[in-house]
């Protein structure tokens, strides 16, 4: 498995991936439980620059040429700019009151959202991305990393705490309230 920068090219196979992690946020977003449009909606940002969802954000886990993991992770001090085309653009189109919590703040590279192809799942490549990005951002570049998991997801947030990573606090997102997770450099 070979872990990269993702290119624009790849965004139509990042969408339904990262999906999988944030459909329920999604429809929030767009108002409504639409997978063709929440998946619709998500690849019209990956596929371009300077937002939160863009594939600059991303990275991909690829397999005999098949991309089967994505991870969207950005510095969280820039979250307000990266996020601004996208409120723009689902108060335009959308949900003219549409205004999220800051899910993250300066201080922090911010996992975003992390997911693997269903026919890939259980076999590792999520705790792969994460040793990969534990390995670049905290040991390599002396970052702190950080992420939110569902307080119903409790096995996600048993492998993050495996892993190093250690409950900070909560935060809410679009009404939902959410564990709030690091790992820093010692």
């Amino acid at each position: 498995m070979n872990i990269r920068k993702a290119e624009i090219s790849d965004s139509k196979y990042i969408a339904p991936i990262l999906l999988l992690a944030m459909e329920d946020i999604i429809y929030k977003f767009i108002a409504k439980k639409d997978y063709a449009a929440a998946k619709d909606f998500l690849e019209y940002f990956i596929e371009r620059d300077n937002n939160q969802y863009s594939y600059q954000n991303c990275f991909v886990a690829e397999e005999d040429n098949e991309i089967i993991g994505a991870v969207n992770i950005y510095n969280g001090s820039e979250l307000k700019v990266l996020r601004s085309p996208i409120v723009e653009y689902v108060q335009a189109t959308f949900n003219p009151e549409f205004d999220p919590e800051f899910e993250t703040q300066p201080g922090e590279f911010y996992i975003d959202s992390l997911g693997v192809n269903p026919n890939y799942q259980g076999k590792g490549i999520g705790s792969k991305i994460l040793r990969f990005l534990i390995a670049e951002y905290v040991h390599k570049n002396k970052q702190t990393l950080g992420l939110l998991v569902e307080e119903e997801n409790p096995l996600a947030k048993s492998l993050y705490l495996k892993l190093g990573f250690k409950v900070v606090g909560e935060k809410t997102l679009v009404g939902k309230k959410l564990d709030h997770l690091q790992i820093s450099p010692n």
